[in-house]
């Protein structure tokens, strides 16, 4: 018999629709250190949820998208992340939702959790900051506004290595 796999943090994603998911991933795949690039491109919503809360959380998630349009979303700039480099995400909805949750479970979050959150999709991590600075330049130059579509939410268990999916949520 093959034991149960033990309690894991959650992690709370956005999905995106899938051209978009393409085109971010491409961006990843041809900025992100090989060796370290063991996820698809994403959104991070929570970090580091209890796993204690994942029916909850379920519940709560499957509420904020059943019957609802998806939210409007652009990617309205590039970030410099230090070693790295990320697409900022607006998108006012979405940030709505990420409110009620975190009220909803304000007591179980942690400090990165907690202290607000800046959507992004980082396309390079984890590099010299002299070549992180490098890309955010070149990207700069030719970089225009974009909308995106946000086509749902997703929660994976984080085990160390690649997350393993939870739950999806989609949009209307």
């Amino acid at each position: 018999m093959i034991p149960a796999p033990s309690p894991a943090p959650i992690i709370v994603t956005a999905l995106f629709g899938r051209a978009d998911q393409a085109w971010l991933e491409a961006m990843r795949q041809a900025h992100f250190p090989p060796e370290r690039n063991q996820l698809a491109a994403h959104c991070t919503m929570f970090h580091h949820l209890p796993p204690s809360i994942e029916a909850e959380l379920k519940h709560r998630l499957a509420e904020e998208t059943r019957g609802i349009r998806a939210p409007q979303a652009k990617v309205a700039g590039l970030m410099s992340l230090g070693r790295g480099v990320a697409y900022r995400i607006v998108a006012p909805e979405l940030l709505g939702v990420r409110a009620r949750l975190a009220e909803a479970f304000s007591g179980l979050l942690t400090p990165q959790d907690a202290g607000g959150w800046r959507p992004h999709v980082t396309i390079q991590n984890k590099v010299q900051p002299t070549t992180a600075k490098l890309l955010l330049t070149a990207l700069e130059r030719d970089f225009r506004p974009r909308d995106i579509e946000v086509v749902g939410l997703a929660t994976w268990w984080y085990r160390g290595g690649p997350w393993e999916a939870l739950s999806r949520h989609m949009f209307a």
